[in-house]
């Protein structure tokens, strides 16, 4: 018993500590809808689940897209407006010429070192920012998480005592100092906090927002309605500056 009791105590802790090392979603923006949006999408991470998406449904949109992946045989695709290039996010100099000529750059970046401390994500975003601001590049859309900043708690008591506390703690405070470093950034930035994420069909509807989520149960959405989603904000100033919340 005292054991659990002190578990506990370690996962409020550890939600109150992501919850301080945030940002707050902002509400004040006005809906505006920008046009086409860009054509020339820089794609980062675009060898997982959510990426793969991405590229899908941009050529799918007409974007021309340049996909980042660290081994290009994870994305075995051809299409006439697709490049692959291999990256390593944490060289910036590969990053650079990555960035170079793009519109927007859109993150799914992740990876699957759980169990020990890792700045994969904070210092390749790091990156990423330093190159579009040095090339002009004026809009990032990241996905993040949620049950980060003050999402904290919506993914519901499973990941909030278990999975977050236990499976994920250097994960997502590796997340919480990337969405910092974004919300730092002067850039025209939308971070996008999915629900548990699934292979399931992309439905074209979704909830998306503050508040999203819930205390109790565990939210979800499938990656294609993620990437749908996080297209979506790349002619659309509805979230700019801000987290969005979204899950089915």
């Amino acid at each position: 018993m005292k054991l659990l009791f002190l578990f506990i105590l370690y996962a409020i802790a550890l939600s109150a500590a992501i919850a301080r090392g945030r940002l707050r979603s902002s509400t004040g923006i006005s809906p505006r809808t920008t046009g086409k949006g860009p054509t020339r999408v820089l794609i980062v991470g675009a060898s997982g689940g959510t990426g793969r998406q991405l590229v899908t449904q941009a050529l799918e949109r007409g974007h021309v897209v340049t996909a980042l992946v660290r081994n290009p045989l994870k994305l075995p695709m051809v299409h006439p407006q697709l490049q692959i290039i291999q990256c390593n996010v944490l060289d910036y100099a590969s990053v650079d010429v990555a960035v170079r000529g793009q519109e927007v750059v859109i993150s799914a970046l992740g990876h699957k070192r759980f169990f020990y401390p890792t700045r994969i994500l904070s210092e390749g975003t790091r990156n990423l920012l330093r190159a579009m601001e040095n090339h002009g590049v004026p809009r990032l859309i990241c996905e993040t998480s949620l049950g980060i900043g003050d999402s904290v708690g919506h993914m519901g008591l499973y990941f909030t005592l278990f999975v977050i506390p236990v499976i994920l703690p250097f994960y997502f405070w590796d997340k919480t100092r990337q969405e910092r470093l974004i919300a730092a950034s002067k850039l025209e930035w939308v971070i996008v906090r999915p629900g548990m994420l699934t292979n399931g069909e992309k439905r074209n509807v979704y909830r998306h927002g503050r508040n999203i989520g819930n205390f109790l149960w565990t939210v979800r959405i499938s990656r294609a309605d993620v990437a749908d989603f996080m297209l979506n904000q790349t002619a659309n100033d509805m979230y700019l500056r801000t987290a969005a919340g979204v899950c089915w």
